[in-house]
């Protein structure tokens, strides 16, 4: 993913605009969503910082946000910027994403625990699941 974006007002459309397109690639990537699981979650521990994931592949964007990041930036980037890539991203690949901070001081930790579960709840959601290969893991028979 190569992105140019007008940094030099702020990061804010930029990061919109990636979570965006990454939600794109994920839903169109999986097409009908044939044979994948659906749910997955995930606690992970980044250093002192505990988060936990979870992710429903459901055609219904949402997004639970129980992560308080405490300093405003990490390095030039500002951190009320990942709840935007966060909701960009849910949106674009409908999905309800649960992050939740259950331990954790620095911010740093804090971003990089959100975005790994993240990743690893996805993971367990898109993975396909040998007993239902033909099926869309919907009562509807669809996920729009």
């Amino acid at each position: 993913l190569a992105c140019e974006g007008d940094t030099d007002v702020d990061f804010h459309h930029t990061t919109e605009d990636i979570g965006i397109a990454l939600g794109r690639a994920f839903d169109q990537a999986l097409g009908e969503r044939r044979g994948i699981r659906r749910y997955g979650s995930v606690i992970l521990p980044m250093d002192e910082a505990l988060v936990l994931a979870a992710v429903d592949i459901s055609g219904r964007p949402a997004l639970g946000w129980d992560l308080p990041i405490p300093a405003q930036k990490v390095g030039d980037f500002d951190t009320e910027l990942v709840k935007e890539f966060m909701l960009a991203f849910s949106r674009a690949l409908g999905a309800a994403i649960h992050l939740r901070l259950l331990a954790g001081e620095n911010s740093h930790h804090i971003i990089e625990g959100a975005f790994k579960a993240l990743a690893r709840a996805l993971a367990q959601a898109v993975e396909i699941d040998a007993r239902f290969r033909e099926r869309i893991p919907s009562t509807k028979g669809t996920i729009l």
